[in-house]
């Protein structure tokens, strides 16, 4: 497939595991196309997070549709979070920061202003620790810096 304005399109097909069952692609695409439309929300809104969404609709797609997972794996502005998860297993050191953040400051904001049984309070500490270690044991990508 070419596309104009795109450098070069790759094809991803050869990653794809297509459903046998029609309905069960059908279904599985429209739970990727809902997951993809939850994670354009998360660019532009902070509670939502981004790379999950995105991750979560690739693999929807690689069940359902070849075309829109070549599509989201080539899109200019997608498909590098996409791309850098599959194919390294690597997070940035922005991706770690920030989960992170927004992880601290879910659990302390939910622990000061909604939560008022003593064992949830440990509960989401403890969860916020062990969720904050598995982000932390990923790998962090090295961005090579173009000089000036």
């Amino acid at each position: 497939m070419e596309k104009k304005n795109q450098l070069e399109w790759i094809d991803y097909s050869h990653r794809m595991r297509l459903h046998n069952s029609p309905v069960l692609r059908a279904l599985f695409w429209v739970a990727g196309s809902l997951s993809l439309v939850l994670g354009i929300l998360g660019i532009f809104l902070p509670i939502l997070p981004t790379t999950p969404f995105l991750l979560l609709t690739a693999y929807l797609y690689t069940r359902s549709s070849e075309r829109f997972y070549n599509w989201l794996m080539n899109h200019a502005y997608l498909g590098p979070y996409i791309r850098q998860w599959v194919e390294h297993r690597t997070l940035t050191l922005r991706t770690k920061f920030s989960a992170l953040g927004l992880l601290t400051v879910t659990i302390v904001s939910s622990n000061v202003f909604f939560v008022e049984f003593p064992v949830a309070h440990v509960l989401m500490a403890l969860t916020g620790i062990l969720v904050g270690t598995y982000i932390l044991h990923f790998k962090t990508l090295e961005i090579e810096r173009k000089p000036r």
